[in-house]
């Protein structure tokens, strides 16, 4: 067990540890055994075979159990030459590995820590609390084991935070930090000493960061003086070797205080595993380009808003952020400065960009990276600044898709024709091009992993001067060089969605409006539910006029006098709950009382009734209430009520769509699980503990939904 053992130990407890070790097996690689002090402290004492970041995991245990560690000792034996007998697998029988590959063979580890309960013990309290930590380190043991470290430092980054979250928020100033480096004083290992404020979760924190950077844990001295913590750690590279390389050291010591600092503020994080997890990439992110992590060390309350965007939405890092680090330090630092600019602003200062970069692929990444960041400005003031609400986020998001799309238009137009020219007409003028945009694009709504629904309509027949190309070829070869001009991925924020074109996907990419007044028109091709759908379309991008002209078009088709089939309208909704809702579960878009039905409700009546009174032709659910309501058409605390479930409907359905950056992934998670409470978390509900937080939420759900539910029932089943 090492030089200091035998000396620091009584033979009494040198025969509990032989003892201990003596029941370890694959099944059971850890002992734990507490007793109590006359102090009023507990010795907490494991005894186990060796893993790799156990050390951490264990302290994360105690701590997540309501522990306070006072002091401690660790302790691991040198690789045996024969591992015990318990621990060797049996000839010809599969048992679960008890420890992980690579890991050194037959290392035991002995750890002891002094720790203070934070309320006083009940009769049993002791022998449940021993029964209780035993479980919780078999079961992180058996993950670890099982190759899965990442899923065991989730489980207990999660308890950790929900034990946090019930006592007063952290204290967001950086505490100071003191790290040294020793590698004369021993043979073997390098000597870390830490010293700083002793806050709640200190050397889970230290040690994870220790286990992020792939350090091996051999010996530890932990000791509390005052309210300050004095560490020494006994460490090696993974592969057993000092860490002498100055670079390293450097990088060490400043990944260690960064993620000490950040684990202290993780009770702000919606979800404070997923936080922890981002903040460790974007750190080994910093530390491998040269930066030595000054701008987040400096910045507390930078590191606090770290936490509450890293803990909202994998989308955010995963697809986003880890991809934009280099640009995320600035932005974080700026981002109170910077207003949310509206479409004028946006394409203003997207020209003016793509001015300086006349080829085609710089336009194309110039416009990218400005959409990347205008987008992560809204993000981060909508997630940090309580004044950004969903109508203003989502406007945001609206005016920067319009600015890109209008700009991607023109690029990808003056592409095509560089190589075919300009389509024209018989009469030699130019065949004009719009973009309309549907769904939640039309209708100013975008948010989380919204896509971009578009229609492209263009003028009349004709060919192209250079290449005799049709025009409709030519167009066709415009639309495909846009969806690929503005980057995002399949189902994620700014997708470009062609589907609701006419004939849908058999139809050409783009239309000639000729072809289009054909399709939408009573007795034309457009489906029942496509008249609904038209309620949406805005002219967004292109030639001006032949964009009025498609409103025309629809006005024409919608407002029309041909009577609005209620029944087969009714029939498509519920359709949609039976084949697009799991038996059993709820959808936040399309289950009874869902937001699906506050849209409808609106667009049912605004059909209804928009023919004779052209006040309620307007593509936003929201003015649509409120314009229905000024008609008359619904009674205030109907439109209070389908107003609010919108807005809350909405608000769920964006922060589930933040974790999974898929828009069409919206089934709520099921009552009692940890990620509903997790969802309420991100929502802003509060309690004394997540769980009590996410039982107001699941009220509110219930509440939204049966008031959805009954009005649109009564209003159109009746």
């Amino acid at each position: 067990m090492g030089p200091g053992y035998a000396g620091r130990h009584s033979p009494e407890e040198i025969a509990l540890h032989r003892r201990l070790a003596g029941e370890l097996s694959a099944s059971r690689p850890a002992r734990v055994v507490v007793a109590g002090r006359p102090e009023g402290l507990l010795d907490v004492t494991v005894v186990g075979v060796d893993f790799f970041a156990e050390f951490a995991l264990l302290c994360g245990v105690l701590s997540a159990a309501g522990l306070d560690i006072e002091s401690g000792r660790v302790h691991t034996s040198a690789p045996l030459a024969r591992p015990p007998a318990p621990l060797r697998r049996a000839r010809g029988r599969r048992t679960r590995p008890a420890r992980p590959s690579g890991a050194p063979p037959g290392r035991i580890i002995v750890d002891e820590f002094q720790v203070a309960l934070r309320e006083p013990p009940s009769e049993g309290a002791l022998s449940r609390l021993e029964e209780r930590l035993e479980a919780d380190v078999l079961e992180l043991l058996s993950l670890v084991g099982q190759g899965r470290a990442d899923e065991a430092r989730v489980r207990i980054d999660r308890r950790l935070a929900e034990r946090f979250s019930r006592g007063a928020p952290p204290d967001a100033a950086l505490a100071p930090l003191e790290i040294t480096f020793d590698n004369e004083g021993d043979p073997r290992w390098t000597r870390m000493e830490v010293r700083g404020r002793d806050t709640p979760g200190f050397l889970y924190a230290l040690a994870t960061a220790l286990a992020v950077r792939d350090v091996y844990v051999q010996e530890v001295e932990i000791t509390s003086v005052g309210t300050e913590a004095r560490d020494l750690f006994r460490i090696a590279t993974r592969d057993g070797r000092k860490i002498e390389d100055p670079s390293q050291l450097a990088a060490l010591r400043a990944a260690v205080a960064l993620l000490k600092q950040f684990t202290h503020l993780l009770p702000l994080a919606p979800d404070p595993a997923l936080a922890l997890r981002s903040f460790s990439q974007l750190v080994d992110r910093l530390l491998a380009s040269r930066a030595d992590g000054r701008e987040l060390a400096t910045s507390p309350d930078g590191l606090g808003e770290l936490a509450r965007l890293f803990g909202a939405s994998t989308f955010l890092w995963e697809d986003f952020l880890r991809l934009q680090a280099e640009h995320l330090l600035p932005v974080l630092g700026t981002w109170r400065r910077r207003p949310l600019r509206g479409r004028a602003d946006l394409l203003a200062g997207l020209e003016a960009r793509l001015a300086a970069s006349p080829a085609f692929e710089d336009q194309r990444r110039e416009a990218n990276a400005f959409k990347d960041e205008e987008m992560l400005l809204a993000d981060m003031r909508h997630l940090l600044d309580p004044e950004v609400d969903l109508v203003a986020f989502s406007r945001a998001i609206t005016d920067l898709a319009e600015a890109v799309v209008e700009v991607a238009l023109r690029s990808c137009l003056a592409e095509v024709a560089r190589v075919h020219g300009t389509p024209r007409t018989e009469r030699g003028e130019p065949c004009p091009l719009a973009a309309v945009g549907l769904g939640k694009f039309g209708g100013r709504e975008m948010g989380y992993a919204s896509d971009i629904e578009l229609v492209f309509v263009y003028g009349s027949p004709g060919r192209t001067a250079k290449t005799d190309v049709d025009a409709g070829v030519f167009f066709e070869d415009v639309v495909r060089e846009l969806t690929a001009f503005i980057a995002a991925r399949q189902e994620g924020i700014f997708h470009v969605d062609l589907r609701l074109r006419p004939h849908g996907a058999k139809g050409p990419l783009a239309t000639p409006l000729a072809t289009a007044r054909e399709y939408y028109r009573a007795g034309g091709g457009a489906a029942a539910f496509e008249r609904q759908a038209l309620l949406k379309l805005r002219r967004v991008a292109g030639d001006p006029a032949l964009g009025a002209e498609v409103e025309r078009v629809r006005d024409a088709f919608v407002w029309s006098a041909e009577p609005w089939d209620r029944g087969d309208a009714l029939h498509l909704r519920d359709r949609q709950c039976r084949e697009l809702v799991p038996p059993g579960r709820f959808n936040v878009k399309y289950s009874p009382g869902a937001l699906v039905e506050v849209e409808y409700a609106v667009q049912y009546l605004q059909i209804a009734h928009g023919r004779s009174d052209p006040r309620l032709r307007t593509p936003s659910t929201l003015e649509g209430l409120a314009r229905l309501r000024e008609a008359g058409l619904l009674e205030g605390g109907e439109s209070d009520r389908l107003g609010a479930a919108y807005v809350f409907w909405r608000a769920v359905a964006d922060a589930l769509r933040m974790v999974r950056g898929n828009a069409r992934d919206l089934l709520l998670p099921d009552s009692g699980s940890e990620e509903v409470r997790f969802l309420a978390r991100r929502l802003g509900y509060a309690g004394p503990d997540w769980a009590s937080a996410a039982d107001a939420f699941l009220a509110d759900v219930a509440r939204h939904r049966d008031h959805v539910s009954r009005i649109f029932t009564e209003r159109f089943r009746s």
